[in-house]
């Protein structure tokens, strides 16, 4: 295994991580109130006690916006895992579906799937890894100069144990699967500090976007969806969430 330099490290995640703030950003730009109306619970900001057109708007922006960046943030994580793999174990970017990188090591090849989180799937999701895994070590085995295929399931942070999952692929978590790709005990906490690069000054960028937004979805709020004594109309915001009983459907469904 090759080693990956702190200057490599420092300069991959100071140049890409800038690309995060500016994705975040067209996220945040792209929003629009109706949008936000439309796919989110609107019983839960009810039941939190939501009183002002400020607090439900910004719950509501809050909510799109963590869900955003952990998907957001998420790809940066996976991104860096195959920039790390191809500098250490020579791992290209593969192209099966479903499987992220690939390297060989000795006589056997590993096929890795890169999951930023624990909490990335259902059972449906893990049925379609496990038909990719099959599918790509199908095409491998076609080859004679392919030995054993392994599969990898690497969560990029998290502290579950190493562990065979629904018995055919290796989920490697937190410390052990950056040490995987790097061969660095201390890697997992390497990366940490470099992720601060000008988050200062690229999160007031943000910041000001969301306050501006804020200020105008409020605005909008105010004026659709509040009586004339400032009063949030509940019932209006939930039929305009969730209404959608037709004549047709009144039929069929009684």
């Amino acid at each position: 295994m090759n080693k990956i330099s702190p200057s490599q490290i420092n300069e991959y995640v100071s140049k890409n991580i800038e690309t995060f703030h500016e994705n975040r950003l067209k996220s945040l730009e792209g929003t629009d109130l109706h949008g936000l109306l439309k796919k989110k619970n609107p019983y839960l900001f009810k039941a939190k006690n939501l009183i002002t057109a400020h607090e439900l708007v910004t719950s509501f922006l809050d909510a799109k916006i963590s869900s955003s960046e952990e998907e957001i943030f998420g790809e940066f994580l996976e991104n860096l895992a195959l920039f790390v793999a191809q500098k250490t174990k020579g791992a290209a970017k593969s192209s099966a579906h479903g499987i992220d990188f690939e390297y060989s090591s000795s006589k056997t090849r590993f096929l890795v799937s890169v999951k930023s989180g624990l909490n990335w799937g259902n059972s449906s999701q893990w049925k379609a890894l496990r038909k990719d895994c099959e599918n790509a070590s199908k095409i491998l085995r076609q080859s004679k100069h392919t030995g054993e295929v392994k599969h990898i399931l690497g969560i990029c942070y998290g502290r579950a144990k190493t562990t065979m999952k629904h018995g055919f692929i290796l989920q490697v978590c937190g410390q052990n699967f950056w040490y995987l790709v790097s061969g660095d005990k201390s890697f997992y906490t390497k990366i940490i500090e470099p992720l601060g690069y000008r988050a200062k000054e690229l999160n007031e960028s943000f910041l000001a976007k969301k306050t501006q937004l804020i200020n105008k979805f409020t605005g909008d709020f105010i004026s659709e969806f509040c009586d004339r004594d400032g009063k949030i109309l509940w019932e209006k915001i939930v039929k305009y969430n969730s209404g959608n009983l037709t004549r047709e459907d009144e039929k069929e469904l009684k």
